[in-house]
């Protein structure tokens, strides 16, 4: 079956958001002057300072700084800042930043100038105000400097990169429709300016569904979201902002794959979700390894939203890169917004994932999705199908487990084989990198694209970095897609770590890694990155978790969408005759469901059990904190119990086993986690206990059909009104609705 310690949450220390960006740790604000002024540096950052400064010279050019911030009277923006830190180790830049501060004052360039390149900014604090501008002329080679032709990882004009390659393309297709589609989705999102007032309202995370829209075939179902209805204005005839040579060989591979109707597909509805580039929730996934519901429409719906975000990102940076060539060549100067194309750092989607496998099956979709042009070589397919694929590295103290459990593999459900059937390596990251005609998987994660990774795989990075101070993850600093997909199977892994990961997001880098730092757009440089970051969420089902998440981390100023489902419930797979009691208990927050929990199973389920000689009563948990709790609890009472954890040993289990079906044990503790990873088949159980009901709807009745040949069989449920989530996908809408609102606290099902 695999490892059987990927199911263990491998918790790391968290880093302190509150870190300040490095480059700016030796900057106060003067507020008398209203100007940066640098502090005197201390002895371990002398290496920040420049040489060719002495302290005379620094103390004449920040008393002309003042005069000038007098002059202006302005409160200097983050990218003043930035080109001050830089021009103070950089006579190229300091030059620069002079030349454009001699513009501002609308004096006369008498003195000969040096500078190579020249800077204006025009922004004076508001991102309300003029557009920055960009100026570069010929001669600048300094890497980082205005007008530099030297080819880094982020310029995106490497040989064979994708922007030269997709001239020819743009040339042949100047069709009516590629001149309405030039304008695109892509485009309009990542020029917008926001207003201070949309900076503001956006921190306040108070957001208003408008408009519903039926979910194509879910009738069950309706897409809510903020702002404007773009769904009911979408023309399905239209090319929706996709490459033209990507838009067709789409069309091709849905047609090759024996579709018919493309137009109205679901895959094509739901590109149209995703570039909308608002934030995505959807929670009503068919999960692939369901039998019979196996659904690839999403996945390949989100795979051509990501190669169309990261061909165009690559395509404008590359036909900026020779328009900026041609005029050093002339002599001439080039300047407006549409030079700034750069964020700090070259990766721009992230993909979260839970397994290798998974893994293996989306890079596959990537690269099939891809048109041939752009994957005319696969550079370490071979080693990624062998570290991915089924043929996945496993530890050689695990070989006879996963020996026993492929032999037998065939009295667990189909649905577990297929998710736990190939590789279950959760500790996993890959960058892919697109090359014009090649594709490089296994790219430095700075080159990349694309990155793939687990949260497990993520987390270790960030914790490295935070114990060595040489490493970074700085590649997480331009993010401007992320897509979590089987969030459902994440949620039994450590859903903290996807809160931490998204937490690392945007922020501002420690480093430069050689971008071209007059090409950053303005929001980078404002700190507004996380604004513009799209989140698309996808999973079989909802989760207090996932819902805070996209609710507090997902601030795209775009707005949201996400699903609302009715359920019918999954009461009519109990194929047994039992009463299941549901008994509500009362708590007053969500904060304190745990502890009105605990304190209704201690005096009013427990002094039941515990005079009863009845053996057989298993009692199933959710959450494994809930599992040490009520664990601890037994010990106190001198209960007898045996546990079944996702952390109890191999060998424990099987002890555990034997005594409660012999009755040497009266309790047996049984987590969900341990039965998604291991889907044990109880024998014995008399009395059917579940303290917390499970996250997966489909384990319910799973659970409950165990009970299945005893003789006085019995279900006693435990729920509030904050488990609703849960409840409505167990008993249905309808139902859940009425058991939380109703007077009565108990609720019988047969």
């Amino acid at each position: 079956m695999g490892k059987p310690g990927f199911a263990r949450k491998r918790g790391l220390k968290r880093v302190n958001s509150s870190k300040p960006f490095k480059k700016f740790k030796n900057l106060k604000l003067d507020p008398g002057a209203e100007k940066l002024v640098p502090k005197q540096p201390l002895e371990n950052d002398s290496e920040d300072w420049s040489d060719e400064n002495s302290e005379a010279e620094l103390e004449t050019k920040e008393k002309e700084e003042v005069e000038e911030d007098i002059v202006f009277n302005r409160k200097p923006t983050m990218y003043d800042n930035l080109l001050k830190r830089l021009g103070s180790s950089s006579q190229l830049i300091a030059n620069a930043i002079k030349q454009r501060k001699r513009g501002e004052e609308g004096k006369s360039d008498t003195e000969d100038d040096e500078s190579e390149s020249e800077v204006e900014d025009d922004n004076e604090g508001s991102i309300d105000e003029s557009p920055r501008r960009i100026e570069m002329i010929n001669g600048a080679k300094e890497s980082g400097v205005p007008g530099s032709t030297e080819k880094s990882e982020d310029s995106g004009s490497d040989d064979g990169e994708i922007g030269a390659s997709d001239s020819d393309e743009e040339h042949d297709s100047r069709t009516n429709v590629e001149s309405i589609t030039s304008r695109s989705t892509f485009s309009s999102h990542l020029e917008y300016k926001l207003s201070q007032g949309e900076v503001d309202n956006l921190f306040k995370r108070k957001w208003n569904y408008k408009w519903e829209v039926p979910a194509l075939r879910a009738p069950n179902c309706k897409w809510r979201g903020t702002g404007d209805c773009f769904l009911k204005d979408i023309d399905m005839n239209e090319m929706c902002g996709l490459k033209p040579r990507l838009y067709k060989h789409w069309v091709d591979v849905y047609q090759g794959s024996g579709g018919t109707d493309f137009q109205s597909s679901e895959q094509r509805f739901f590109f149209s979700i995703c570039n909308s580039y608002r934030d995505v929730l959807h929670h009503n996934k068919k999960p692939f390894y369901l039998k019979g519901q196996e659904d690839s429409s999403i996945l390949d719906a989100y795979v051509l939203h990501t190669l169309n975000h990261v061909l165009r990102t690559r395509d404008l940076i590359s036909k900026n890169d020779a328009k900026v060539a041609d005029a050093q060549g002339q002599g001439s100067i080039l300047n407006g917004d549409g030079f700034l194309d750069h964020g700090f750092t070259r990766p721009k989607v992230l993909i979260l994932l839970p397994l290798a496998s998974i893994a293996f099956w989306v890079v596959k979709r990537l690269i099939q999705l891809t048109p041939s042009k752009h994957k005319v070589n696969i550079e370490h397919m071979d080693r990624f199908t062998e570290e991915f694929g089924s043929g996945g590295v496993e530890s050689e103290e695990e070989d006879e487990d996963v020996e026993n459990s492929k032999r037998k593999k065939s009295s667990k459900p189909s649905d577990f084989q297929s998710l736990f059937g190939g590789n279950n390596n959760d500790h996993f990251m890959i960058g892919i990198k697109y090359m014009g005609r090649k594709i490089k998987l296994y790219a430095d994660f700075y080159s990349s694209d694309i990155i793939v990774a687990s949260p497990l795989g993520l987390i270790t990075k960030i914790g490295a970095a935070e114990v060595e101070k040489e490493k970074d993850i700085d590649y997480l600093s331009s993010i401007e897609v992320l897509i979590i997909d089987h969030a459902d199977v994440i949620l039994m892994q450590n859903w903290s770590h996807v809160n931490t990961v998204v937490e690392q997001l945007n922020r501002l880098p420690v480093k430069q890694h050689g971008t071209d730092i007059m090409r950053i757009r303005p929001w980078y440089l404002d700190g507004q990155a996380q604004f513009y970051r799209q989140t698309i969420i996808l999973g079989s089902h909802l989760n207090p978790d996932v819902n805070s998440l996209f609710n507090r981390h997902c601030l795209n100023y775009e707005g949201k969408v996400k699903l609302v489902c009715l359920y019918k419930g999954v009461l009519p797979k109990v194929l047994i005759p039992v009463r299941q009691i549901y008994e509500r208990f009362e708590a007053d927050s969500i904060a304190d469901v745990d502890d009105a929990r605990f304190q209704y199973f201690c005096k009013k389920v427990f002094p039941k059990i515990k005079d009863s000689i009845q053996g057989g009563i298993m009692l199933c948990i959710s959450s494994y904190f809930e599992f040490v709790r009520l664990r601890n609890f037994l010990k106190s009472q001198e209960a007898s119990f045996c546990l079944l954890g996702e952390y109890t040993k191999q060998s424990d289990i099987s002890r555990g086993r034997v005594w409660f079906f012999q009755g040497q044990r009266k309790i047996m503790l049984y987590t969900e986690r341990a039965h998604f990873y291991h889907r044990y088949k109880i024998r014995a159980i008399q009395k059917l206990i579940i303290y917390s009901l499970p996250e997966r709807k489909e384990f319910y009745p799973e659970i409950v059909n165990m009970l299945e040949g005893s003789q006085n069989m019995s279900c006693t449920v435990l729920f509030s009104r904050f488990d609703q989530f849960r409840l409505e996908r167990i008993v249905g809408s309808a139902s859940a609705k009425r058991m939380i609102t109703s007077e009565k606290g108990v609720f019988v099902f047969c």
